[in-house]
């Protein structure tokens, strides 16, 4: 192998196939729940965060559209802006071009809807290739899967969080995905 070559492939965001092989078959997102969807919301307006535009990114499945277009409703509805909405398929070429798309406009956040392995692709290319910062991001119950952290790799998404199905929430610190009960008096 030639030492160009050798450099781009250890330069390579992409994830390999061993990693790929550990991982399984990822898992189709499950329809999200009014609960998750309140929580998540609840997670953007918290007094501390002052987040008014976002831009919404989901894999093309059907569970993954729907919650980011219930998102958007849901953020319009409160008057906040949503700059774009950016979809990518499971498996890619590249991600350069979600990753660009998704960075474009420099929201104060980000809204991820997705199956966790397409997600962990995009986050890797989000990360090698961006301004993007997973503290500044927040997603639904799909991607608060605790293996997307190690496939994602060291520190790709450490801050991120989202919600859960029952209204929780999560949160991914370095390699390890916590897990919060409702908040009292939400459901």
């Amino acid at each position: 192998m030639n030492v160009r070559k050798e450099w781009r492939q250890r330069r390579s965001p992409l994830i390999g196939a061993v990693d790929l092989t550990t991982f399984g078959d990822p898992p189709v997102p499950a329809p999200h729940t009014g609960a998750e969807l309140t929580a998540l919301v609840r997670l953007l307006t918290e007094p501390a965060e002052r987040i008014g535009t976002i831009t919404v990114g989901h894999s093309r499945d059907e569970p993954s559209r729907a919650a980011a277009d219930a998102f958007t409703a849901a953020w319009e509805a409160r008057g906040g802006t949503v700059l774009a909405v950016v979809d990518w398929p499971e498996s890619a070429a590249s991600w350069l071009r979600p990753a660009t798309r998704l960075t474009a406009a420099q929201p104060d956040a980000w809204v991820m809807a997705a199956a966790p392995l397409g997600f962990a692709q995009l986050a890797r290319r989000l990360r090698h290739s961006t301004g993007w910062d997973p503290a500044r991001s927040y997603a639904f119950a799909a991607l608060g899967d605790p293996r997307l952290p190690a496939l994602a790799g060291d520190r790709t998404l450490h801050g991120l969080r989202g919600a859960t199905a029952d209204g929780g929430t999560w949160e991914v610190r370095h390699q390890s995905v916590t897990a919060f009960p409702p908040a009292e008096g939400t459901l």
